[in-house]
């Protein structure tokens, strides 16, 4: 039983010095601007994919209304 045991904890403790590898998905583009925007359907409504200038509107826009703390109404 004592065996067991030991066995026991030293593949736990085995298994938790294990690292999962690491790699780069191929799907992801780090070398791409923001504004290019991704396939995701998942943006804000009225910014274009690609359109700079509406992409500088929309983080200037999420700034002052979100992140002002001298803007908001206590």
């Amino acid at each position: 039983m004592k065996r067991i045991l030991v066995l026991m904890t030293a593949v736990a403790a085995l298994t938790a010095c294990s690292e999962q590898p690491q790699s780069i998905n191929s799907a992801s583009r780090p070398d791409a601007a923001a504004f290019q925007g991704t396939a995701l359907p998942f943006a804000a409504p009225g910014w274009k994919q690609g359109d700079k200038v509406s992409w500088e509107q929309h983080l200037k826009a999420r700034t002052q209304n979100g992140q002002n703390d001298y803007a908001k109404v206590n």
